[in-house]
């Protein structure tokens, strides 16, 4: 949101940045290329920094995503940044940040800690039982999710499926049935996931294990997507619909189904609007 409040927005048509040929971003080349030269910098060669270098980083990021625009025309109507971003109605304060981990004191404001959060941005902290309340209110009330997660998991496939599987349960029920564990979990060539091939026990997620992933660093700061609805699978598990920004990729065409284990265990924060907030848990974070 601080983002949004310094620099405000525009179109994306505005601001290609795909000059270089291909049909998309390229943010692994963009990201190799800003910390090769940050690495150099930060060497000091010259054992005193110059001026020059916050141009030189401002030119590769031009270079991939385009500089930013002082006016534009956009459907015909001139503006700026500033007055663009006006005419979208938004008021940024009435979007809430959350997290939920047990060493934090709950129903207050604490900085996310995780590397990506450079600007120190604040979230309240609230019990995992109240992280999925939110949740689940606010989609059942027509309002979405702003959704950061970890997609490193062996659960979350590149078939459109992110799920906790509990694997010991897994080799047990193939077990009794008599079949081997693939029928379920699907044979993957070595180092790529599975695809899991049916419905499999998952893990309980607890507090206690949402935090020992978090101090384990198997929980990270993966990746950004966005919870928009509620699915049940065939067995009547639960799932979230989950809009992702890797393209038409998948089963489901860039739509993702992320049960609800893996939501409580790999959430790391999210926001919501203040009105999808249930009322007794706005009642003890003093939101009006």
């Amino acid at each position: 949101l601080s983002a949004l409040r310094d620099h405000v927005v525009w179109p994306k048509k505005v601001l290609p940045g795909l000059n270089s040929g291909p049909a998309r971003h390229m943010h692994g080349e963009l990201a190799a290329g800003l910390k090769g030269y940050m690495d150099a910098i930060l060497k000091n060669p010259n054992r005193k920094l110059s001026s020059a270098w916050r141009q030189g980083l401002q030119g590769i990021l031009d270079a991939y995503l385009g500089p930013i625009p002082e006016k534009f025309t956009y459907k015909g109507k001139e503006y700026t940044p500033k007055s663009y971003f006006e005419t979208l109605n938004v008021n940024l304060d009435d979007y809430i940040d959350f997290t939920s981990w047990t060493h934090l004191s709950y129903y207050e404001k604490h900085p996310v800690e995780v590397a990506d959060n450079w600007r120190w941005e604040q979230a309240y902290n609230v019990p995992m039982e109240d992280m999925m309340a939110i949740i689940d209110n606010a989609i059942e009330n027509g309002y979405t999710v702003a959704w950061a997660s970890d997609v490193s998991e062996t659960g979350f496939t590149r078939d459109g499926i992110g799920i906790v599987p509990d694997m010991d349960a897994i080799q047990k029920q193939a077990a009794q049935a008599g079949s081997d564990q693939a029928r379920w979990v699907g044979a993957a060539p070595q180092g790529q996931r599975p695809t899991f091939n049916k419905p499999v026990p998952e893990l309980t997620i607890t507090p206690e294990l949402r935090q020992q992933g978090y101090e384990e660093k198997t929980t990270t700061d993966d990746h950004g997507m966005h919870l928009y609805g509620i699915a049940k699978d065939q067995e009547g598990n639960k799932y979230y619909m989950v809009k992702n920004s890797w393209g038409e990729t998948g089963k489901y065409k860039g739509l993702w189904y992320v049960s609800e284990a893996y939501v409580k265990y790999k959430t790391m924060d999210f926001m919501v609007h203040k009105d999808a907030i249930p009322k007794d848990i706005k009642k003890k974070l003093g939101i009006k």
